[in-house]
């Protein structure tokens, strides 16, 4: 099936900030009769792809769910450490060739329990991306919401903010994406059909898109199904 993205005067525009949950890699992997971890690096090369093709079609920002705080402290230390290796790898090819390309690359979540060498490593190429702007990719790296939400809480109390004078925007500001719009279309890959801890404040008013398809096999023309789906919807932001 194709699907026209142009867009009408009844339709909404491409979405311009499109959030991922990327869910699916081992049980694509288990279907292929592979490790664990081919599937993860399957999906660390579909998500150069689709990061490339969203900019192509007009979307700004892509904030994908790399690694979650769940994630790691629940999977076993042979797959952490592959899923480690496989980051470093990711960060040396696929994200350094697209911050080549213009991309400004974000991490989001507490880098600070990351091993030391991709902490350097994302360090070094935030100097070489910071001045970027054609389109954002933001990579949640142990990164949960409730996490996020606690921490600028934290920064506000520190910032010594009236508890009675406390706005929405001063909680906005503080979170790891301000400055950002917040997305207009949140996708699962893998069936699921939860949020599982990912981006619960700026959400809110996202519109949620689930697909059974696994993250390794979700192409370009999936998301010109999920893109066309969201064109159809009508929002009210709760009105």
């Amino acid at each position: 099936m194709s699907y026209n993205l142009s867009m009408s005067e009844e339709q909404v525009p491409v979405p311009s900030h499109i959030a991922i949950i990327m869910d699916g890699n081992r049980r694509w992997a288990r279907a292929q009769g592979k490790e664990s971890l081919e599937g993860h690096k399957a999906g660390a090369e579909n998500l150069e792809r689709i990061a490339e093709y969203a900019a192509s079609i007009g979307v700004k920002t892509l904030t994908v769910y790399a690694l979650s705080t769940e994630n790691l402290t629940s999977r076993m230390g042979r797959e952490l450490q592959g899923l480690f290796d496989l980051l470093v790898w990711g960060f040396k090819h696929k994200i350094k060739k697209l911050v080549e390309k213009g991309v400004r690359v974000n991490v989001l979540g507490d880098v600070t329990q990351l091993p030391k060498t991709l902490q350097r490593l994302i360090a070094s190429l935030k100097q070489t991306y910071k001045d970027n702007d054609s389109f954002t990719l933001n990579i949640a790296l142990n990164y949960g919401s409730k996490q996020e939400i606690l921490h600028a809480v934290k920064v506000l109390i520190k910032d010594g903010i009236d508890i009675n004078k406390m706005t929405e925007s001063d909680i906005t500001s503080r979170l790891y994406t301000k400055d950002q719009h917040e997305p207009d279309l949140v996708i699962r890959t893998g069936g699921q059909v939860r949020l599982s801890n990912f981006l619960l404040w700026q959400s809110s008013y996202s519109e949620l898109y689930f697909t059974k398809t696994f993250w390794p096999d979700f192409g370009p023309a999936q998301l010109d199904e999920a893109v066309a789906w969201y064109q159809e919807q009508k929002r009210n932001f709760g009105k």
